[in-house]
């Protein structure tokens, strides 16, 4: 027979996950589903802030993209004074071709070419037989007037004195009074032919005008010259050119013409004397410009006392000139060959503008400008062809002063 205690066995106690372990999976599957959610939150949420950064980097760039990047320089403030540096040819500051006055042969020459004479030196002689020959009857046709002269003196005289006892008519006194006239006139005429021929004898000696240099001498013994000059059947016999003072003729372009005025100084360079120059004064101007070169003719006088400087050489003249307007200069690459005319690009509250300009000299890398900028500029250095008016544009570079 059983024992009716042993339904009362002693058992372990119960915990709460075997009361109920359909509930605590339920819990953990929550949990999980939650971690899960959570996680796909922060990565939609990071994926969202990811695509906005880079929304927003691409907007920056983009806009950074749009702006275009330039190069700027300053304008440098032109020189109070321009050097202008003009061709010209030396001159003698007097030149002269000697022509005989009388015609006749040539006697004898006494200096060749590249003598230095002073004025009134004789250069050559000539021999003049026909004139010669006629002053000698020029001097006997006075001598005969003369002695009809004496004649009509005392027959004039004689008939003045009848006339006064009535022992002769007054008609007669006037015809010998007429006659003495006549013979006096004679007499003057006579005296004019012996000076002329004289003085075409005393042209027989060719003289010196001036001091200077004999160029040219186109005379030899025994030619044959005939009075007059090269506009006539006239020969050369000699050329001559004074040097000590030189002349430098130039042309100055329109542009500079105001600034160039007697007294100013100048420089002279030639090839032949590499290192050296002389110095040189604008002696005067033609105050006039010229209708097909559009220059100022302008004289240049340089000393030659040492003679070092000969005429008809090549030479160069630097000019000082006052500057007549406030220029600036810039970069070659800076300028814009548009339709509109020459132009620069500067840059102006962050956008590009185009501003025409007009320029005066090209000094190769740079030029100068003479109206359109101001050395507070900001000009753009080889903008783009397709640049235009308001297009924004970043400055790269840093702003270089402006002299």
């Amino acid at each position: 027979m059983t024992d009716p205690t042993s339904e009362f066995v002693e058992r372990a106690p119960v915990t709460v996950e075997e009361r109920h372990p359909r509930s605590n999976r339920r819990h953990l599957v929550v949990l999980a589903i939650g971690v899960l959610a959570g996680a796909l939150a922060l990565g939609i949420l990071w994926g969202i802030r990811a695509r906005s950064a880079a929304s927003t980097t691409l907007r920056q760039t983009t806009a950074a993209a749009a702006i275009a990047p330039v190069n700027v320089v300053s304008p440098q403030k032109g020189a109070p004074t321009l050097e202008i540096r003009l061709p010209g040819t030396t001159q003698a500051f007097t030149d002269a071709p000697i022509f005989a006055r009388t015609s006749g042969y040539v006697k004898a020459w006494h200096f060749d070419i590249g003598a230095h004479v002073k004025q009134g030196t004789l250069l050559a002689e000539i021999e003049t037989p026909e004139v010669d020959q006629q002053l000698q009857q020029a001097r006997a046709d006075l001598a005969t007037a003369q002695a009809n002269l004496r004649q009509a003196q005392i027959t004039a005289d004689r008939w003045w004195a009848l006339l006064q006892s009535d022992s002769v008519s007054k008609q007669e006194t006037d015809q010998a009074m007429s006659a003495l006239s006549a013979m006096k006139a004679t007499v003057d005429s006579n005296v004019a032919n012996v000076r002329r021929l004289e003085q075409l004898q005393g042209f027989e000696k060719i003289y010196a005008p001036f001091d200077g240099v004999i160029t040219a001498r186109n005379v030899d013994i025994g030619v044959l010259i005939n009075a007059g000059s090269t506009t006539t059947s006239g020969r050369e016999l000699f050329h001559m050119a004074a040097i000590h003072t030189l002349r430098v003729f130039v042309a100055v372009p329109e542009i500079y013409s105001r600034a160039a005025l007697p007294g100013t100084s100048a420089t002279i360079t030639l090839d032949e004397f590499p290192g050296r120059s002389f110095h040189g004064t604008l002696a005067r101007t033609a105050n006039a410009i010229d209708l097909t070169s559009r220059t100022l003719n302008v004289e240049v006088d340089v000393d030659n006392l040492r003679g070092e400087l000969l005429p008809g050489a090549y030479a160069f003249v630097h000019l000082g000139l006052p500057a007549q307007v406030a220029t600036v200069t810039v970069p070659a690459t800076t300028l814009l060959f548009r339709a509109e005319g020459l132009q620069v690009a500067v840059v102006r509250n962050g956008q590009a503008q185009l501003v025409p300009v007009t320029i005066g000299r090209d000094y190769g890398a740079t030029v100068e400008i003479r109206s359109g900028l101001e050395p507070t500029d900001q000009v753009i250095v080889s903008p783009s062809d397709s640049l235009t008016s308001g297009t924004r544009v970043r400055i790269t570079n840093a702003q270089p002063a402006a002299r």
